[in-house]
């Protein structure tokens, strides 16, 4: 395979990963925003929406304050921000385009629909009412090109680069939500474990669809550390880090045996999963969920650029 064709695989499973990461971020701050102010502390949920995104200078360089109104309008389409829904989409399409003859008609309808739908997006059209569809129709997308991805994909290389493209975005898009809930949406003068705390993880948990499977894995009433233990260390959860470096190890060494050679990126995803595997909850909060998440971010860029150095450049 050449080596553009499976970069714009890879980038084209992260854009679509990541727009439906964006709407899972706008649903949880339109949720949270709408809970009575004795449920949500200071209501800063929308400012937590745009550190969450990663997209906080470009934000505030265009907009005074963090607003529904503002936040929804430039996390999905506005013409500043390069990582908007509608941006991710067309960047999506760009790479599909580019890669039309590697992809199911499955996989090409999925995403050229999107795109064409999403043409005809208005602005003004994003009402508070109206915002909730729109993000579940992202959601579907999402599940739509995914879904057709793994029922009609050939097990090829071509295969194995798409997945990684979804699990390396996935990790890091994880990793960003716990790492913003400790440190920005939980007020200064809240209490770990009380009302306010409760009502932002049951958010935070509904937008990795998550909230369900926590009960049937602990059976118990929220505790942030069971649910750090869900998204970071528990295999079962299709969204956690662990989840997700086992399926990037999976699919690397894949690759390396279809070419008969291993390199940097299968010897780095490796050890993030050796220490993802050994590590407990425990250890976790003792070092400090923020530095370990930082750490793991950091891990999990490199992995990226490992990928990319030896195999898209």
């Amino acid at each position: 395979m050449l080596s553009r064709t499976a970069d714009s695989l890879f980038w084209l499973s992260r854009y679509v990963e990541r727009a439906d990461y964006l709407a899972r971020t706008i649903e949880a701050a339109q949720r949270l925003s709408s809970l009575p102010t004795a449920y949500v502390g200071e209501n800063n949920e929308w400012e937590s929406a745009i550190a969450t995104a990663g997209c906080g200078r470009i934000f505030y360089e265009h907009h005074a304050t963090a607003t529904g109104e503002t936040v929804a309008h430039f996390l999905v389409n506005s013409p500043h921000n390069a990582s908007s829904i509608v941006k991710c989409f067309e960047i999506a399409r760009t790479n599909a385009r580019a890669v039309r003859t590697a992809l199911t008609s499955e996989m090409w309808d999925a995403i050229n629909g999107a795109w064409l739908e999403l043409q005809g997006l208005n602005a003004s059209s994003l009402t508070p009412h109206a915002l909730p569809k729109f993000l579940a129709f992202v959601k579907q997308i999402s599940l739509l090109i995914d879904g057709s991805g793994y029922r009609t994909m050939l097990r090829n290389d071509a295969y194995w680069f798409s997945r990684l493209g979804i699990f390396v975005e996935r990790a890091d898009n994880t990793a960003r939500i716990l790492d913003v809930k400790y440190h920005i949406l939980l007020p200064e003068n809240a209490t770990v474990g009380g009302g306010i705390d409760y009502s932002q993880w049951a958010a935070i948990l509904r937008a990795v669809s998550a909230l369900t499977s926590y009960h049937w894995v602990y059976r118990e009433s929220l505790k942030p550390w069971l649910i750090a233990d869900l998204l970071i260390l528990n295999e079962q959860m299709p969204r956690s880090l662990a989840a997700c470096y086992s399926n990037i190890v999976a699919n690397l060494d894949e690759i390396a045996g279809a070419y008969n050679r291993a390199g940097p990126a299968q010897r780095t995803a490796r050890a993030i999963n050796r220490k993802l595997g050994s590590t407990k909850i425990e250890q976790v909060f003792q070092s400090g969920l923020h530095e370990f998440i930082t750490n793991f971010i950091g891990d999990n860029n490199r992995v990226g650029a490992a990928i990319s150095a030896q195999y898209l450049v």
